[in-house]
């Protein structure tokens, strides 16, 4: 059994993201498809490679909140895992708002 790394338990959350590189150079839409108060995961057809840093901008039908992350891994065709970086205060309490609906 592989042991579990992420810091968070992740909760499948269906969400539209938008993400760019730091420099804005690349723009992409992907699906969230679970979330935590860490990170979240992100399908996507051509994920950028890890370790890119990216700024994320998530929206569902209770609202948005935007964060910056690091692309942990990528799988071709499927998508990425995203670590969140620098979770201050209101970000957490928009991740919180966002999960309170999550079964």
């Amino acid at each position: 059994m592989e042991h579990e790394r992420r810091c968070a338990p992740r909760h499948p959350f269906i969400a539209h993201a938008e993400l760019s590189d730091e420099e804005r150079t690349i723009y992409l839409q992907a699906r969230v498809s679970d979330l935590s108060i860490s990170g979240c995961y992100l399908d996507m057809i051509h994920p950028l490679p890890a370790g890119t840093q990216v700024a994320l901008y998530v929206t569902d039908d209770r609202g948005s909140f935007q964060a910056r992350g690091k692309i942990v891994y990528s799988l071709p065709n499927l998508g990425s895992g995203v670590a969140f970086l620098d979770v201050n205060p209101a970000l957490r309490s928009d991740i919180e708002r966002s999960l309170q609906h999550v079964t």
